[in-house]
């Protein structure tokens, strides 16, 4: 089975980050999306819209942007959004202490059968029952 990776909304955000202390990490972001083993969820594309378009982030982008990449982005399989996936993440959240949000995002990779969820927010290394969390910032 070949290994398939789950991209957290960081990732998508260093993508578009203009912050000269961030060029690094946007570099990074720029290279993995050109893979082709990602799967994103809606819960990741939702967060990417909200923080990318927001009044207060200085190199914020504009709706119609946003929208170009979430579209261009669209060509990774995306996992929805149901109450299994709802009622997993609640249940993962309890048992590793995690925020829900972020319980999702694990709980949305075992779904889409990815064996690893490349993210800055969660512990690099940890396994969660099989989907293990890498920064590739690390």
């Amino acid at each position: 089975m070949t290994a398939v990776r789950f991209l957290d909304t960081n990732i998508l955000l260093y993508r578009i980050s203009t912050d000269p202390n961030e060029s690094e990490k946007r570099a990074i972001a720029t290279e993995l999306l050109k893979a082709k083993d990602l799967h994103l969820s809606v819960q990741v594309l939702q967060e990417f819209y909200v923080q990318a378009t927001r009044n207060t982030r200085e190199d914020r982008i504009l709706h119609e942007e946003a929208l170009l990449l979430i579209e261009s982005w669209k060509r990774f399989p995306v996992q929805p959004v149901t109450l299994e996936l709802m009622a997993a993440a609640l249940r993962a959240k309890e048992r590793w202490q995690l925020s829900y949000w972020d319980a999702a995002i694990i709980e949305a990779a075992r779904r889409a059968d990815c064996d690893t969820v490349l993210s800055e927010d969660l512990n690099h290394g940890q396994s969660y029952d099989g989907v293990r969390v890498l920064d590739p910032f690390h």
